[in-house]
């Protein structure tokens, strides 16, 4: 019976995966022949069977700026770069899309840390940095196996030396793992959506205008109340915008 539940399974398994595959190469086609909108359409069946990777959101990056606009292209953009941070392809098409973007926000300045952080330690997500701690794990029990059973004393030092560095990245590598899954999970970041809207200085539409936002911007979420988000520019601004107007990452 546990057989003929796994074959089952398996068979179904498989024939979902061509039926995405089907559905991913159909797409491409419409999108070579500049159909993009019923292109989105089948990437967006795609997503909506939680089947979703970096090359998914870079076509639709790809088909929503083919289309001009502005905000749904960044956003899918940033949402493939959140899956693969080291797709290059994505980082290049990013950067045009963002041209297109009307407000142009100075950032503030970063410390060394912030940027060591920003430039090497977030190209990979904290799930690829788990993956970074289970192998030291794994090669500093091996070492320290090595270590044990060795018998000359030249061997026995360079496995405890060997060993003892990787335990000490292993614990590094932990710190790392703990520290951007806190990023991830606390910087809630946005992408405007709105053609144009005013942020305001409170939760409520008779509180006073700030500062104004175009399609595309990208912020940080720090609250949420009724229908509204308070929101964080890079450059340090902080307001209330209607929460139907921005797009959480």
């Amino acid at each position: 019976m546990k057989k003929i539940l796994f074959l089952i399974l398996f068979i179904a398994n498989t024939i979902s995966a061509q039926s995405v595959d089907g559905l991913f190469s159909s797409a491409n086609d419409l999108y070579k022949n500049e159909k993009f909108e019923q292109a989105i359409e089948l990437y967006k069946k795609i997503e909506s069977k939680g089947l979703a990777s970096s090359e998914l959101y870079y076509n639709l990056g790809n088909s929503y700026y083919k289309l001009n606009k502005v905000g749904p292209s960044i956003y899918y953009f940033e949402k493939a770069l959140k899956k693969n941070p080291l797709n290059e392809d994505v980082k290049n098409n990013l950067i045009f899309a963002k041209r297109l973007a009307l407000d142009k926000i100075e950032e503030l300045p970063k410390t060394v840390f912030q940027k060591f952080n920003i430039n090497y330690l977030q190209q990979l997500t904290y799930n690829q940095w788990a993956i970074v701690v289970i192998v030291f794990s794994v090669l500093g029990s091996l070492l320290f196996l090595l270590f044990y059973f060795a018998d000359t004393p030249f061997i026995k030092r360079f496995y405890f030396v060997t060993s003892s560095v990787s335990f000490i990245l292993l614990i590094a590598a932990l710190v790392i793992t703990f520290n951007q899954y806190s990023i991830s999970k606390n910087n809630k970041e946005a992408i405007v959506f709105a053609e144009e809207t005013e942020v305001r200085n409170a939760p409520t539409f008779n509180s006073e205008e700030v500062f104004t936002l175009h399609e595309g911007t990208k912020v940080l979420v720090l609250d949420a109340i009724d229908s509204w988000k308070k929101i964080k520019l890079a450059d340090g601004k902080i307001g209330w915008i209607i929460a139907d107007e921005v797009k959480e990452l």
